[in-house]
């Protein structure tokens, strides 16, 4: 694991303290990973749903039921492992 030294603010460094003595992280490193995974997670998925979005405005009009069209995109959300 690489090593980096950051600076957080008053605020931000006493949430980390709450997190660690909450017992659910070990440690301030912990959280800052579990937050930067969270938010990589998070940015594949808009990345996702922005390319879905660019798919149905080249797609055209549909007749299908917006039940069916969401039936569809959970189904293709789940194979890509997104749900």
């Amino acid at each position: 694991m690489v090593r980096q030294s950051i600076s957080v603010s008053e605020p931000n460094d006493e949430w980390l303290k709450a997190q660690v003595a909450s017992a659910e992280y070990s440690s301030k490193s912990e959280v800052i990973n579990d937050l930067i995974r969270r938010a990589r997670r998070q940015q594949l998925e808009v990345e996702h749903v922005r390319a879905e979005l660019i798919k149905a405005e080249q797609s055209g009009f549909t007749d299908e039921k917006p039940e069916d069209l969401l039936a569809n995109f959970k189904e293709e959300a789940q194979r890509d492992g997104l749900l």
